[in-house]
């Protein structure tokens, strides 16, 4: 997939000991591997069957965004980066047809 980063997670994606320095050492051992099976992945449709990955669509105040477990509750929060967002004809998202994602921000939303 074809992956674009929001500010906020640019440093932290792109440069390993300020990931560490701001994570944990696991989390950002977890973040680059998460990045390579992104990067690597054909389709969302992949990562959704990728074992360990917790790929979810997620609800509320984040509707319409994804994400994948790191460590811990960190999570990995993406969007799909399409003119116009693939959709089954039922109106939900198309995991297959996506294959280009914005990473918005690393954050354990489970935290209050």
């Amino acid at each position: 997939m074809e992956i674009s980063l929001a500010k906020e997670v640019k440093r932290l994606c792109n440069e390993r000991t300020f990931a560490v320095k701001k994570l944990n050492k696991k989390a950002a051992d977890k973040l680059a591997t998460r990045l390579e099976q992104l990067k690597a992945a054909p389709s969302l449709a992949y990562m959704a069957k990728l074992p360990g990955a917790g790929c979810h669509q997620l609800k509320g105040e984040r509707k319409e965004k994804i994400a994948v477990d790191l460590y811990g509750g960190l999570r990995l929060v993406f969007q799909p980066d399409h003119h116009r967002v693939p959709r089954k004809p039922d109106g939900g998202l198309d995991w297959i047809r996506v294959i280009k994602i914005y990473i918005v921000e690393i954050v354990d939303y489970h935290r209050g």
